[in-house]
């Protein structure tokens, strides 16, 4: 049997916790910063946990992220 492949894309989009829960970044944070406020480019910083329904979605694509 083959080896299992991660998802090229979810690898570089995805990390995850301890616990096992995949964390995503904030999207509208890479180009064409220069009308945004401020505050809300300071508010797209940082990392969030994805829904639970893309839970399941971003473990298949990383088998081996868990």
């Amino acid at each position: 049997m083959t080896k299992m492949k991660s998802h090229s894309g979810a690898k570089k989009r995805f990390r995850f916790t301890a616990s096992g829960k995949a964390k995503r970044k904030f999207s509208h944070k890479n180009h064409i910063l220069t009308k945004k406020r401020s505050d809300r480019i300071r508010k797209l910083k940082g990392m969030t946990l994805v829904s639970e329904e893309d839970q399941k979605r971003v473990e298949r694509m990383l088998p081996h992220g868990r």
